[in-house]
């Protein structure tokens, strides 16, 4: 295919080697506290200081004390005291018996209101853990927030290849398959942008020849899938499929990520474009519907011949369709460590 490699998010400089979620935050254009620290030093209204306080906590950082807020974000001790007493408050900060302060559930209460992330979750929740349950290895889902992806959910079954993505992580588009898929499917000037900026080099096999990556994303148009293999982790393959809302559109991705030395990663491709319409019909997808064309070529959208053949994405009652029947089964969410 020529397209390459995710086994987790990835970001960071050139050469860096393998990259944490924390990285992979930083190097997101536009992402983690540590990038903006720096240029929200003394934002001038109070929300704006208020959420250059909640920004501070990452997953490298779950914990912050007061001092250490103000190092971060550049604002004066006494201005951090008096928004986290607010913050803490109303229930977005929680205060821990060493006088430490960690994002409060209300604040989770909140989030969860997303509707690109509960309601598509639980739309996708049954075909996710048939995925994990057919493979034994991961089943992710995620969507695109301007040049980062956002995973949704991710399932493990008991052997799945370890890997950094997390719930809620954001990682780089280019090293991940679900990235590559969603890069494909946006709009021209997003794609330039994303092909314009630095590329992440986190293993020897990482593509980041522009011209390179630009093809790929042709094919990804062409196929319907992104088969990427060793890009941010040596030891993992990802093949990801898109996901259509009821307009046609692609409002997510769905990947497995495997062993790279396990499987051959075409015999996944059915699998999980099987899913991946699965996951469309319960969005309220018109049955085949296709994803708009690019507009800059001819070589069509999710659907086209590709690896499952003229007609495209293999049919759930095919050859491919025995488990991936929406029927909900065992995995694991949440986020995993590399071993």
């Amino acid at each position: 295919m020529g397209v390459r490699g995710e086994g987790a998010g990835a970001a960071g400089s050139a050469g860096r080697g393998r990259a944490g979620a924390e990285g992979d935050r930083r190097a997101a254009p536009g992402a983690g506290p540590a990038a903006k620290a720096g240029e929200q030093r003394g934002p001038v209204s109070v929300t704006g200081r208020a959420l250059c306080v909640l920004e501070a906590f990452t997953p490298a950082a779950p914990v912050r004390t007061l001092t250490d807020l103000a190092r971060h974000t550049g604002l004066p001790l006494t201005t951090v005291h008096r928004l986290v007493g607010e913050l803490a408050r109303w229930g977005a900060l929680e205060r821990e018996e060493g006088g430490g302060y960690r994002i409060g559930l209300r604040l989770w209460e909140i989030a969860s209101l997303a509707p690109r992330g509960l309601g598509l979750r639980e739309s996708a929740l049954p075909q996710l853990s048939d995925l994990v349950h057919v493979t034994g290895e991961n089943a992710q889902l995620a969507v695109r927030e301007d040049l980062s992806v956002v995973f949704v959910e991710r399932l493990a079954g008991r052997g799945a290849v370890p890997v950094l993505t997390r719930v809620a992580g954001r990682f780089a588009l280019m090293p991940t398959g679900v990235g590559r898929v969603l890069l494909a499917y946006a709009p021209p000037e997003v794609q330039e942008r994303a092909l314009a900026g630095p590329q992440a080099r986190c293993t020897p096999a990482t593509e980041c020849d522009p011209g390179v990556l630009r093809q790929s994303l042709a094919e990804v148009r062409r196929t319907g899938v992104a088969i990427c293999e060793r890009q941010v982790t040596d030891d993992s393959v990802s093949v990801a499929a898109p996901v259509h809302g009821p307009h046609g559109d692609v409002v997510a991705a769905v990947s497995v990520v495997a062993h790279a030395d396990r499987v051959r990663p075409h015999t996944l491709v059915p699998l999980v474009q099987v899913a991946a319409r699965g996951i469309s019909r319960a969005l309220g997808a018109e049955p085949g519907g296709r994803a708009p064309a690019d507009p800059r070529t001819h070589t069509g959208a999710a659907g086209a011949a590709g690896p499952a053949g003229p007609a495209g994405p293999a049919d759930p009652a095919g050859p491919a369709g025995p488990g991936l029947t929406g029927r909900g089964r065992g995995g694991r969410s949440g986020s995993a460590r590399r071993r």
